[in-house]
């Protein structure tokens, strides 16, 4: 949580690995044998968690194709906060490279309903002109696969977003696509800009963009 008692971004994240990890591996969808590398992100904050001492956190699967699959969570608070989220996520195989679903996925399927997973990504990437500002990584930012772990990207999106934006203790919709994958030995820049009314950050490293976030205020 923050200084005033909200649940940030980034441990809302966490909550979201943490869960989805659970998941998996009850299901045998887990590692070793199956790796999920997360491609977009959007959560919802419909109501934001400012006083809750509790959160429950329900997860399943809303959609799947060959390489990938969607994943939803439910995130309620014992004092209203309340928050959704939709994502998805490429599967590999424990080769670490893309592999098809195949066979076994029937528990996820059947919460599916037939849906599928699209792994177009839709953020803008920032103007050439905007200013750049370097972003130090640490060892604890990075997890098993050796890549900068995905909460550790709304650590710096929180951290932008107390010089100006939308009120995080409002209701807010923050998005994250995820195109390459940042290593502990890259030197990260970051690029903030405006979309209309989305405040986005992008995520640099060697000159590419490797991910983009946005968060908009929620009317």
């Amino acid at each position: 949580m923050d200084a005033t008692g909200r649940l940030r971004l980034d441990a809302t994240a966490r909550y979201l690995q943490d869960a989805a990890t659970d998941d998996v591996e009850e299901t045998g969808w887990g590692a070793p044998e199956h790796l999920w590398v997360l491609r977009s992100i959007r959560i919802d904050v419909l109501a934001p968690c400012l006083d809750d001492g509790r959160v429950e956190i329900s997860t399943w699967g809303s959609g799947f194709s060959a390489l990938a699959a969607a994943r939803r969570w439910s995130l309620e608070g014992d004092r209203g906060g309340r928050i959704e989220v939709d994502s998805v996520w490429i599967h590999l195989g424990p080769d670490a490279r893309p592999a098809r679903i195949g066979a076994g996925f029937d528990a996820y399927a059947e919460a599916a309903a037939g849906r599928s997973a699209s792994t177009t990504l839709t953020l803008p990437h920032p103007p050439i002109d905007t200013p750049r500002t370097a972003w130090p990584l640490r060892v604890t930012d990075v997890d098993i696969l050796g890549h900068v772990n995905n909460a550790s990207y709304w650590h710096a999106v929180e951290h932008h977003l107390q010089q100006g934006g939308p009120d995080l203790r409002s209701a807010v919709r923050a998005r994250l696509d995820y195109r390459h994958p940042l290593d502990l030995d890259e030197d990260v820049e970051l690029a903030a800009f405006v979309d209309d009314d989305r405040y986005c950050l992008a995520f640099l490293g060697g000159g590419v963009v490797k991910a983009i976030s946005a968060v908009e205020q929620l009317v």
